[in-house]
């Protein structure tokens, strides 16, 4: 039996310079995990509580004290000893002894972190990859070709994300038309470097946003998808390389109206103005098309849209099973953005992909805004066998990281290795 004999926190910064959790864990036999937990900016108000301290005069309200104490106190008391056997035992106990919905008695951060850790730890007990470690502990069978997920890199940041002016939080960019995720990767890179000559010349500024891509004042997203568009033109890949919306409708909903691009409107014009995009530039994928709340405006999007588009909830889900099952069963979508800290543990996380997946819908496993040099996405992407994720910009290490290590992935599966386009619209 391996067990757990240690668990310890720390408070560390994420990739904006702001605390957060991190966990380290001692397995009987020596084996050991580390694991840092991420943050949200653009946060769902359904999201599992990140508990922080709230003290102004330290890291301005935001340290984590209070979860990493509840590490290295309750959690590591019920845990240690506890067989590791079994990850959705582990992350009852946890869940159990928090008692609450959202998890705001030991806080979601420390929740998480504990759990990833372990997974972390078994799978260096196990001496195999993170990710073949998370597919054989929730019984995945990918078969004889492994699927590589297909980025969605996000180069023109918005929104919450930045101090631009527009609208929409993320325009991405999405190689498909490749053989393999080192060319898809490389064709993602290209166009970033091209992209940046262009604003360059057009006198725009090129400091990079949250999640590493530019934050150039454009006038409005038809501006910004044109100039990607141009990029990726320059950059030789026409055709090889579509286009994704992170609108984020959520911030941008004011007093029951959408103000976009300078425009109110309501949620069925709002529909008609995302019309228009997809039937001028080559969209494969809208994110939080609406409010978070407006089940009407994404199942209007789905009814006219779904069958073109990937129709993607982030708010709208934060990974609950309970609002997952929701979705399916109203229509408003066919995708469901995956985040680790909007559930607070890796079973559930697991447990809201394999729903997805089960319905037939995609799952995009997905970073935040703050973000650290952890890539446990990289590997949960590949484990769970999603085919898609989300993971910013080709710039700032805590974006390019997992990247790097979803490269390391494929060197590792050789042949094995399978990189392909899970959009019907190329």
């Amino acid at each position: 039996m391996l067990t757990i004999t240690s668990l310890h926190a720390r408070q560390i910064l994420d990739s904006r310079g702001t605390p957060t959790v991190e966990v380290d864990c001692t397995l009987s036999d020596g084996s050991f995990g580390r694991a840092a937990v991420p943050s949200g900016a653009s946060t769902g108000s359904h999201e599992a509580l990140e508990l922080r301290d709230g003290d102004k005069k330290v890291y301005l309200g935001k340290s984590v004290l209070t979860a990493v104490s509840n590490v290295n106190g309750s959690i590591a008391k019920a845990l240690k000893g506890a067989d590791i056997a079994d990850q959705r035992a582990m992350d009852k106990t946890m869940l159990d002894l928090d008692g609450t919905p959202n998890k705001s008695k030991l806080g979601a951060n420390a929740i998480l972190g504990v759990s990833m850790a372990v997974c972390r730890a078994r799978a260096a007990s196990e001496k195999v990859s993170l990710w073949q470690s998370l597919a054989s502990q929730f019984r995945i069978k990918p078969g004889s070709k492994i699927k590589l997920p297909v980025p969605m890199m996000n180069v023109i940041n918005g929104g919450a994300h930045a101090d631009s002016g527009l609208s929409f939080q993320e325009c991405m960019i999405v190689p498909t038309g490749f053989a393999s995720f080192t060319e898809a990767l490389r064709a993602g890179s290209e166009i970033f470097h091209t992209l940046k000559k262009i604003l360059k010349e057009a006198g725009h500024v090129t400091a990079v946003g949250d999640e590493g891509g530019f934050a150039p004042h454009f006038k409005n997203s038809d501006e910004a998808l044109s100039v990607l568009i141009q990029a990726i033109d320059a950059a030789g890949y026409k055709g090889k390389v579509q286009l994704a919306l992170d609108c984020a409708a959520s911030e941008y909903f004011k007093n029951g109206k959408y103000i976009v691009d300078g425009q109110t409107m309501d949620s069925k014009a709002l529909v008609d103005f995302y019309g228009k995009l997809i039937a001028k530039f080559p969209i494969v994928s809208i994110e939080d098309s609406h409010q978070e709340d407006d089940w009407n405006g994404f199942a209007l999007m789905q009814e006219r849209y779904g069958k073109k588009i990937q129709l993607v909830g982030d708010d709208l889900f934060v990974t609950n099973t309970q609002r997952v099952k929701q979705g399916i069963d109203q229509k408003v979508a066919n995708a469901v953005l995956i985040k680790l800290n909007q559930i607070g543990s890796v079973s559930e996380t697991v447990d809201a992909i394999l729903m997805t997946q089960e319905a037939g819908w995609n799952a995009v496993v997905s970073h935040r805004s703050g973000e650290t040099e952890d890539s446990f996405i990289a590997d949960l992407a590949v484990g769970l066998q999603t085919g898609q994720i989300k993971t910013g910009s080709l710039s700032r290490t805590d974006r390019v990281c997992k990247y790097n290590q979803l490269l390391r992935i494929e060197e590792e599966l050789g042949a094995k290795a399978v990189y392909e386009s899970p959009f019907g619209r190329e």
